[in-house]
């Protein structure tokens, strides 16, 4: 590590000797009182991992996304479900549409080209989609700040339903209904749902039990939970716990094939093998360009193309490492020697806008700063950045909007866009 910076918290001695006292380990105790958690009851409902979910409809607008996809259901017209091309926005993209197929449901999946369309809702994809006879199109793991999006499918006679776990933006798209549990107006306890988690709700409003969505797709909402690394707290434990049991005896043909290869036995299978085995190799499909291996691996009945799609992924990922190793070492290269920086913003055209995410969050790690790194294209760049030490990226993007095209994320990873 070029510069290591370790913040210690402050504990509350009071509160280890509590829960010593109810008979946690004393390092355990250490750990938990670090968090805030004084007592054995908040201990209880921190390590919870059958937390109860909560109401789907607490979500302001899931009443009418629910309604709007029920209705489209019972017309018989043809529903997109467009997502996104990470570990979350990939699942909650499978999850979506197979549950809308097993319900009958006319419905196709769209995940943009991360090189050619970018993240998110784009005129491209919208006017594909309308050309297919696509009468409704809802978000997953995107779409919150999609406002001139929004405005092209009324104009083209689409409707569509945004659901979303990233931070808004003071103007919402103006869409049939906007779900993300993000919204100033929303009253959902739980802020920290994955992209997965938020389509998991939509889901189980339309079914009408919880339960029931849970039992067949937990997988999916646990793999990307923890890829997109959400807190395990509350929900987000409960979706974990569930859905490693479910991991650990898939029926998936896809998953099944994709732990073998890779080495990742039901017996050692955790949260940290999903986050460092299982999860890179799922996200290879989209930062190397090839969504569609992704897709299939999740949504194949047949165990041939399953191993198909899981050897393309090894690979894929092979050839990501080989790629993000030379970008590290070329943005490493530019830095200045001396005082360790305050941030770090690198750009470069040569860089693979896929794989810069991943090198970013390395350096950030690394030089205990917030890392920018821009890939350049002519006059324009896209950037992926990541946080470190508390700083906040949506935040400080958002105070410095008017420099830039577009913008959008998270407080602990974000992207944007300048010419």
């Amino acid at each position: 590590m070029k510069y290591g910076i370790w913040k210690v918290s402050q504990l509350e001695a009071g509160a280890v000797n509590a829960l010593v006292g109810s008979g946690y380990a004393p390092l355990a105790a250490m750990v938990l009182a670090s968090r805030g958690i004084g007592d054995d009851r908040q201990a209880r409902a921190y390590l919870d991992c059958n937390a109860p979910l909560l109401d789907p409809f607490l979500m302001t607008d899931m009443d009418k996304a629910a309604g709007r996809v029920g209705l489209a259901m019972s017309r018989g017209e043809k529903i997109a479900v467009f997502g996104d091309y990470d570990v979350d926005g990939i699942t909650a993209t499978c999850l979506l549409t197979d549950f809308l197929r097993r319900h009958g449901a006319d419905v196709v999946s769209y995940i943009p080209g991360r090189l050619e369309e970018g993240y998110g809702l784009n005129p491209i994809a919208i006017h594909q989609l309308h050309a297919e006879g696509v009468k409704l199109i809802v978000t997953v793991d995107c779409g919150i700040t999609a406002v001139s999006e929004a405005e092209l499918c009324k104009q083209l006679g689409i409707d569509l339903v945004i659901t979303d776990h990233h931070e808004c933006k003071q103007t919402l798209p103006a869409a049939v209904a906007v779900v993300d549990p993000h919204r100033c107006d929303g009253g959902y306890p739980h802020k920290n749902l994955s992209g997965v988690g938020v389509a998991f709700k939509l889901a189980s409003a339309l079914c009408g039990s919880q339960e029931k969505v849970l039992e067949e797709y937990a997988d999916m909402v646990c793999l990307g939970t923890v890829a997109d690394v959400m807190p395990l707290r509350g929900e987000n434990r409960t979706f974990v716990t569930r859905g490693l049991a479910s991991l650990r005896q898939t029926r998936r043909p896809g998953l099944k094939s994709l732990m073998a290869q890779s080495g990742c036995t039901p017996e050692s299978l955790s949260a940290g093998s999903i986050g460092f085995v299982l999860a890179p190799r799922i996200n290879a499909a989209g930062r190397m360009g090839q969504i569609d291996l992704a897709v299939e691996l999740f949504l194949t009945d047949d165990p041939d193309k399953a191993a198909e799609a899981a050897r393309g992924l090894c690979e894929l990922n092979r050839q990501r490492q080989a790629v993000e190793s030379e970008i590290y070492r070329q943005a490493v290269s530019m830095l200045p020697m001396g005082k360790p920086p305050e941030a770090i913003v690198l750009a470069d055209e040569s860089w693979h806008q896929g794989v810069v995410g991943i090198v970013a969050s390395r350096i950030a790690e690394e030089y205990a700063c917030p890392t920018f790194l821009i890939c350049l294209d002519g006059e324009h760049g896209k950037a992926s950045s990541r946080s470190h030490g508390g700083f906040n990226l949506f935040a400080s993007l958002s105070a410095l909007s008017p420099l830039l095209e577009s913008y959008g994320g998270h407080e602990l990873a974000a992207g944007f866009t300048i010419s």
